[in-house]
Protein backbone atom coordinates (compact mmCIF):
# COMPACT_ATOMS: atom_id res chain seq x y z
CA UNK A 1 0.00 0.00 0.00
CA UNK A 2 2.94 2.35 0.62
CA UNK A 3 4.16 2.05 -2.96
CA UNK A 4 0.65 2.52 -4.37
CA UNK A 5 0.06 5.58 -2.21
CA UNK A 6 3.32 7.19 -3.28
CA UNK A 7 2.64 6.43 -6.93
CA UNK A 8 -0.79 8.06 -6.66
CA UNK A 9 0.70 11.19 -5.08
CA UNK A 10 3.38 11.39 -7.77
CA UNK A 11 0.73 11.39 -10.51
CA UNK A 12 -1.20 14.30 -8.98
CA UNK A 13 0.35 17.77 -8.76
CA UNK A 14 -1.55 18.55 -5.58
CA UNK A 15 -1.05 15.07 -4.15
CA UNK A 16 0.74 14.50 -0.85
CA UNK A 17 1.31 11.10 0.73
CA UNK A 18 1.72 10.77 4.50
CA UNK A 19 3.29 7.49 5.54
CA UNK A 20 1.48 6.15 8.60
CA UNK A 21 4.31 4.23 10.21
CA UNK A 22 8.07 3.55 10.13
CA UNK A 23 9.30 7.12 9.65
CA UNK A 24 10.58 8.82 12.78
CA UNK A 25 8.25 11.82 12.57
CA UNK A 26 5.27 9.45 12.68
CA UNK A 27 6.56 8.03 15.95
CA UNK A 28 6.92 11.59 17.26
CA UNK A 29 3.20 12.23 16.67
CA UNK A 30 2.31 8.88 18.25
CA UNK A 31 4.30 9.71 21.40
CA UNK A 32 1.20 11.39 22.83
CA UNK A 33 0.25 7.83 23.86
CA UNK A 34 3.30 7.42 26.07
CA UNK A 35 3.08 10.96 27.43
CA UNK A 36 -0.49 10.32 28.56
CA UNK A 37 0.52 6.96 30.02
CA UNK A 38 3.22 8.64 32.12
CA UNK A 39 0.56 11.00 33.50
CA UNK A 40 -1.76 8.09 34.24
CA UNK A 41 0.96 6.33 36.22
CA UNK A 42 1.66 9.54 38.13
CA UNK A 43 -2.02 9.79 39.07
CA UNK A 44 -1.95 6.15 40.20
CA UNK A 45 1.28 6.79 42.13
CA UNK A 46 2.91 3.86 40.38
CA UNK A 47 5.58 3.17 37.76
CA UNK A 48 5.97 0.41 35.15
CA UNK A 49 8.84 -2.05 35.26
CA UNK A 50 8.11 -3.19 31.71
CA UNK A 51 6.47 -1.58 28.67
CA UNK A 52 5.06 -4.05 26.14
CA UNK A 53 3.65 -3.26 22.71
CA UNK A 54 3.11 -4.97 19.39
CA UNK A 55 5.46 -4.00 16.59
CA UNK A 56 5.24 -4.09 12.82
CA UNK A 57 6.72 -0.86 11.49
CA UNK A 58 6.97 0.73 14.92
CA UNK A 59 4.46 3.58 15.22
CA UNK A 60 2.35 1.86 17.86
CA UNK A 61 5.28 0.59 19.92
CA UNK A 62 7.17 3.85 19.53
CA UNK A 63 4.13 5.80 20.65
CA UNK A 64 3.91 4.03 23.99
CA UNK A 65 7.62 3.43 24.58
CA UNK A 66 9.57 6.49 23.46
CA UNK A 67 8.51 8.93 26.21
CA UNK A 68 9.53 6.31 28.77
CA UNK A 69 12.78 5.64 26.88
CA UNK A 70 13.61 9.34 27.11
CA UNK A 71 13.31 9.25 30.89
CA UNK A 72 15.37 6.05 31.09
CA UNK A 73 18.15 7.65 29.04
CA UNK A 74 18.04 10.69 31.34
CA UNK A 75 18.34 8.36 34.38
CA UNK A 76 14.94 9.53 35.64
CA UNK A 77 13.45 6.04 35.82
CA UNK A 78 14.24 2.36 35.37
CA UNK A 79 12.12 0.48 32.87
CA UNK A 80 12.47 -2.27 30.28
CA UNK A 81 10.90 -2.40 26.83
CA UNK A 82 9.61 -5.42 24.91
CA UNK A 83 8.33 -5.46 21.34
CA UNK A 84 5.99 -8.33 20.47
CA UNK A 85 6.05 -9.51 16.86
CA UNK A 86 4.80 -12.22 14.54
CA UNK A 87 7.19 -14.82 13.16
CA UNK A 88 5.66 -13.85 9.81
CA UNK A 89 7.63 -10.59 10.02
CA UNK A 90 10.17 -10.73 12.87
CA UNK A 91 12.19 -7.73 11.72
CA UNK A 92 13.69 -6.95 15.16
CA UNK A 93 14.31 -10.62 15.93
CA UNK A 94 15.80 -11.86 12.66
CA UNK A 95 16.36 -8.73 10.57
CA UNK A 96 19.69 -7.21 9.54
CA UNK A 97 20.64 -3.73 10.74
CA UNK A 98 21.32 -1.92 7.47
CA UNK A 99 19.96 0.60 5.00
CA UNK A 100 16.82 -0.42 3.14
CA UNK A 101 13.76 1.00 1.41
CA UNK A 102 10.48 1.38 3.24
CA UNK A 103 8.44 0.01 0.35
CA UNK A 104 8.69 -2.70 -2.28
CA UNK A 105 8.79 -0.25 -5.21
CA UNK A 106 11.77 1.62 -3.70
CA UNK A 107 10.12 5.05 -3.58
CA UNK A 108 11.11 5.97 -0.03
CA UNK A 109 14.51 7.23 1.09
CA UNK A 110 16.97 4.62 2.30
CA UNK A 111 16.56 4.18 6.04
CA UNK A 112 18.88 2.45 8.51
CA UNK A 113 16.78 -0.11 10.30
CA UNK A 114 16.41 -3.76 11.16
CA UNK A 115 15.00 -5.24 7.98
CA UNK A 116 14.09 -8.58 6.47
CA UNK A 117 14.48 -7.00 3.02
CA UNK A 118 11.89 -4.89 1.21
CA UNK A 119 11.27 -7.64 -1.36
CA UNK A 120 10.55 -10.28 1.30
CA UNK A 121 7.38 -12.34 0.92
CA UNK A 122 5.47 -12.72 4.17
CA UNK A 123 2.73 -15.21 4.94
CA UNK A 124 -0.69 -13.71 5.64
CA UNK A 125 -1.76 -13.32 9.27
CA UNK A 126 -4.83 -11.87 10.94
CA UNK A 127 -2.75 -9.16 12.62
CA UNK A 128 -1.95 -7.71 9.23
CA UNK A 129 -0.67 -4.47 10.76
CA UNK A 130 2.39 -6.35 12.00
CA UNK A 131 3.26 -7.72 8.58
CA UNK A 132 6.02 -5.30 7.65
CA UNK A 133 9.58 -5.99 6.59
CA UNK A 134 11.39 -3.40 8.74
CA UNK A 135 11.25 -1.50 12.03
CA UNK A 136 11.42 2.29 12.31
CA UNK A 137 14.94 3.78 12.47
CA UNK A 138 14.43 5.07 16.03
CA UNK A 139 13.23 1.69 17.30
CA UNK A 140 15.96 -0.08 15.35
CA UNK A 141 18.63 2.10 16.95
CA UNK A 142 17.24 1.35 20.40
CA UNK A 143 17.25 -2.34 19.59
CA UNK A 144 20.83 -2.07 18.32
CA UNK A 145 21.86 -0.57 21.67
CA UNK A 146 19.96 -3.25 23.62
CA UNK A 147 17.48 -0.79 25.09
CA UNK A 148 14.56 -2.50 23.36
CA UNK A 149 14.14 -6.28 23.35
CA UNK A 150 11.91 -8.27 21.04
CA UNK A 151 10.02 -11.55 20.97
CA UNK A 152 8.11 -13.22 18.13
CA UNK A 153 5.19 -15.65 18.10
CA UNK A 154 4.16 -18.37 15.59
CA UNK A 155 2.30 -17.22 12.50
CA UNK A 156 -0.62 -19.57 13.22
CA UNK A 157 -1.55 -17.02 15.93
CA UNK A 158 -3.19 -19.60 18.21
CA UNK A 159 -1.29 -18.34 21.26
CA UNK A 160 -2.18 -14.78 20.30
CA UNK A 161 -5.92 -15.33 20.13
CA UNK A 162 -5.86 -17.39 23.32
CA UNK A 163 -4.39 -14.33 25.03
CA UNK A 164 -7.09 -12.17 23.46
CA UNK A 165 -9.73 -14.56 24.81
CA UNK A 166 -8.26 -14.33 28.32
CA UNK A 167 -8.26 -10.52 28.06
CA UNK A 168 -11.89 -10.49 26.92
CA UNK A 169 -12.97 -12.77 29.76
CA UNK A 170 -11.07 -10.86 32.45
CA UNK A 171 -11.22 -7.24 31.26
CA UNK A 172 -14.32 -7.24 29.06
CA UNK A 173 -12.56 -5.76 26.02
CA UNK A 174 -12.59 -7.32 22.56
CA UNK A 175 -9.22 -6.15 21.25
CA UNK A 176 -7.59 -6.11 17.83
CA UNK A 177 -5.34 -9.00 16.76
CA UNK A 178 -2.35 -6.65 16.76
CA UNK A 179 -3.03 -5.59 20.35
CA UNK A 180 -3.32 -9.25 21.30
CA UNK A 181 0.40 -9.65 20.61
CA UNK A 182 1.12 -7.17 23.38
CA UNK A 183 -1.22 -9.03 25.72
CA UNK A 184 0.40 -12.38 24.86
CA UNK A 185 3.86 -11.05 25.66
CA UNK A 186 2.57 -9.32 28.79
CA UNK A 187 1.00 -12.54 30.08
CA UNK A 188 4.18 -14.49 29.37
CA UNK A 189 6.31 -11.94 31.19
CA UNK A 190 3.93 -11.93 34.16
CA UNK A 191 4.15 -15.72 34.38
CA UNK A 192 7.95 -15.53 34.30
CA UNK A 193 7.92 -12.97 37.11
CA UNK A 194 5.54 -15.10 39.17
CA UNK A 195 7.75 -18.16 38.71
CA UNK A 196 10.78 -16.14 39.82
CA UNK A 197 8.92 -14.78 42.84
CA UNK A 198 9.09 -11.21 41.55
CA UNK A 199 6.54 -8.42 41.63
CA UNK A 200 6.45 -6.59 38.32
CA UNK A 201 4.27 -3.77 36.98
CA UNK A 202 3.67 -4.48 33.30
CA UNK A 203 2.15 -1.89 30.97
CA UNK A 204 0.59 -3.35 27.80
CA UNK A 205 -0.50 -1.03 25.02
CA UNK A 206 -3.94 -1.84 23.64
CA UNK A 207 -3.90 -0.17 20.25
CA UNK A 208 -7.36 -0.93 18.91
CA UNK A 209 -10.67 -2.78 19.20
CA UNK A 210 -11.50 -6.06 17.48
CA UNK A 211 -15.06 -5.35 16.36
CA UNK A 212 -14.05 -5.82 12.71
CA UNK A 213 -12.10 -8.99 13.49
CA UNK A 214 -14.90 -11.29 14.62
CA UNK A 215 -14.28 -13.65 11.70
CA UNK A 216 -10.66 -13.97 12.81
CA UNK A 217 -11.73 -14.70 16.38
CA UNK A 218 -14.15 -17.36 15.14
CA UNK A 219 -11.51 -18.93 12.92
CA UNK A 220 -8.65 -18.98 15.42
CA UNK A 221 -10.66 -19.94 18.51
CA UNK A 222 -12.93 -22.34 16.59
CA UNK A 223 -16.10 -20.92 18.11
Amino acid sequence: AVSEGLEYAEKHDDGVYCLGSVLNHVLLHQSIIGLETIKQFEIADDSPDLIVGCLGGGSNFGGIALPFVGEVLQKKRQCEFLASQSQAAPNLVKGEYRYDFGDVAEHTPLLKMYTLGHKTDMVPIRADGLRYHAAAPLISALRHHNIVKAVSYPADEKAIFEAAKIFLQTEGWLIAPESSYAVRAGIDEALKAEKAGQEKVICMNISGHGFLDLVAYKEKLEV
